[in-house]
């Protein structure tokens, strides 16, 4: 089974645990069979082997998630990176040629497209699998997943299926009707369109070269920036007769806002917290080293993080975006392929950062033009490289990194330092990075 997963959006509605680096399917709430916390991201990369240990999985992304795809899912896991945002289709057809051209897919093959963050169980995968299958037969040029309404939303495109049987050929197919519009669909025995659907390869990427001049995977990326934003509904779905669509009764829900991703999670607490006795329907997630108490709240989440605090009365958190747009800060938390990052302190000429390493781990190869660093090992052990000359790192030790040296860190046990940058204009846009030296 061939699925793309696509992962993009910056997750505002979900600050302060989320940023641009971030987003909101990488937050760690839901507890797995270990007892630990996984994201969304990790807990739907889980179903799917549990379903086809063999899938072939790729991920559709921008480049600044692929630090934290790595970090979460391992370097095995296909990705291909979008150079600039450009909406679902460009994405979809970008990766689907990145699977022809790069994974050498067959054009025969099926491929299912399913976004990264709903909250499903296992049965959505099965179903996840039909559509892939009833794709490959070629009994539809199109497949997709039918999720049966339980209001009119205007937040969903509409199916409207030709009968009531489990698979049925798709009479209407709409994008994010209004509500009386919506009201009507579901009067027809509409369905709510999840965002999942099935094709042969060779499908989208004839669409693809009808819709775009390009040659090949290389060509479409070097020229990503000059397509046109649109929608794989609006661009393919609204214009294809030959749709197939297949129902899905199970759990299912679009964790895009406080007020729903709380729904989903397991526990009222996750962190430091407190909640006295008159708390109601109030959940906390603290990513700070500090206690939180909260008495007398109802139907409020409160969220901490280096990005900021946000207590909010739950309905209310759905409006958020407006607000986070006008916060102007750099990103306070980031994970990376090599562990994570999370500032501690800013001025206007320094910044203090405390790094976290993972074992047998190290730092791209770099340098930076307009800033100086030095380097406080807080705890483990590690091997750093300073314009060629490699140093043993312990803790308590200090090594200072000025302007224009080349310098990583080899993690020989998991690592701690905090880090003092100073100059001015610090940004994360100040680096010159090398080939990988080993150490």
């Amino acid at each position: 089974m061939n699925i793309i997963l696509l992962s993009g959006g910056s997750g505002k509605r979900l600050w302060p645990l989320s940023n641009d680096i971030r987003s909101k399917q990488f937050i760690k709430i839901f507890k797995n069979d270990e007892d630990s916390y996984e994201s969304m991201v990790q807990r739907i990369y889980g179903q799917i082997q549990k379903v086809d240990k063999n899938s072939n999985v790729t991920i559709a992304t921008s480049k600044s998630q692929v630090s934290n795809l790595h970090s979460q899912l391992g370097n095995n896991v296909g990705i291909s990176v979008e150079p600039c945002r450009r909406d679902t289709f460009p994405a979809i057809a970008l990766a689907t040629a990145y699977l022809h051209d790069v994974m050498n897919v067959s054009e025969d093959e099926a491929v299912v497209v399913c976004p990264v963050d709903p909250y499903v169980d296992d049965e959505y995968f099965e179903v996840v699998k039909q559509l892939g299958e009833i794709a490959e037969s070629g009994e539809a040029n199109l497949v997709v997943m039918g999720m049966e309404p339980t209001y009119p939303s205007e937040k969903y495109g509409y199916v409207i299926p030709e009968d009531k049987n489990p698979v049925s050929k798709v009479i209407t197919f709409k994008e994010k009707p209004s509500q009386e519009v919506a009201k009507s669909y579901i009067e027809q025995g509409a369905l709510w369109n999840g965002g999942v659907f099935a094709y042969k390869l060779s499908y989208v990427l004839n669409k693809a070269h009808e819709l775009i001049d390009f040659v090949d995977y290389k060509d479409l990326f070097n020229k990503y920036d000059t397509i046109n934003k649109i929608s794989f509904d609006y661009a393919v779905a609204e214009h294809e007769d030959n749709i197939a669509v297949v129902r899905y009764s199970g759990q299912w829900k679009d964790l895009g806002t406080w007020n729903t991703l709380t729904e989903a999670m397991h526990e009222n607490v996750i962190g430091n917290a407190i909640l006295n006795d008159t708390c109601e329907n109030v959940h906390v997630l603290n990513e700070l080293d500090i206690p939180v108490l909260c008495m007398g709240l109802k139907d409020v989440v409160v969220s901490c993080s280096p990005e900021g605090i946000l207590v909010s009365d739950k309905e209310q958190s759905s409006y958020i975006k407006p607000f986070v747009d006008s916060i102007e800060q750099p990103i306070m938390f980031a994970e990376k392929s090599w562990g994570e990052y999370k500032v501690l302190d800013v001025e206007d000429t320094s910044m203090t950062i405390k790094v976290t390493l993972r074992k047998g781990n190290q730092m791209n190869y770099h340098s930076h033009e307009r800033r100086d660093e030095v380097w406080t090992i807080i705890s483990g052990v590690g091997m750093a490289n300073v314009n060629g000359r490699i140093f043993e790192l312990h803790a308590g030790d200090t090594i200072k990194l000025p302007v224009g040296c080349k310098h990583t860190i080899y993690a020989q046990t998991d690592l701690e330092l905090v880090e003092i940058q100073s100059g001015e204009n610090i940004s994360v846009t100040d680096k010159i990075k090398y080939n990988q030296e080993e150490i």
